[in-house]
């Protein structure tokens, strides 16, 4: 049998304010983005094509909106369908929890097709 270590999902907490660990890994991956998209800008094929840093950042932008809103749609729609029909407000309610993964893939290929 499998033993998963028990991790506290919290990594830092100052009074009611809490930062989670998956919370530090969007923030990470957001800022490695934006680091290697403005380094790739100095490649001469994306500089000869007219590609600035703030289409580097709409690409970002509309990331981060696809991943959130994709991962949380997901959860409700993929998981929990019946509970988020019976109360729709707490699709809102994102401090409680609940992303997934495939949700935020089609968030980001949708947000991605869109800037396309």
């Amino acid at each position: 049998m499998l033993m998963y270590p028990q991790i506290d999902p919290v990594a830092l907490q100052i009074g009611p304010l809490a930062i989670h660990w998956y919370g530090l890994t969007y923030l990470a991956a957001f800022a490695l983005f934006m680091l290697l998209g403005t380094l790739r800008l100095r490649h001469v094929p994306y500089a000869a094509q007219g590609w600035t840093r703030k289409d580097v950042e709409d690409i970002l932008f509309l990331g981060v909106l696809g991943v959130v809103v994709g991962g949380r749609l997901g959860y409700c729609l993929f998981y929990k369908p019946g509970y988020y029909a019976a109360h729709p407000l707490e699709i809102f309610a994102i401090w409680q929890g609940g992303m997934s993964f495939h949700g935020g893939l089609l968030g980001v290929i949708g947000a991605m097709l869109w800037f396309a």
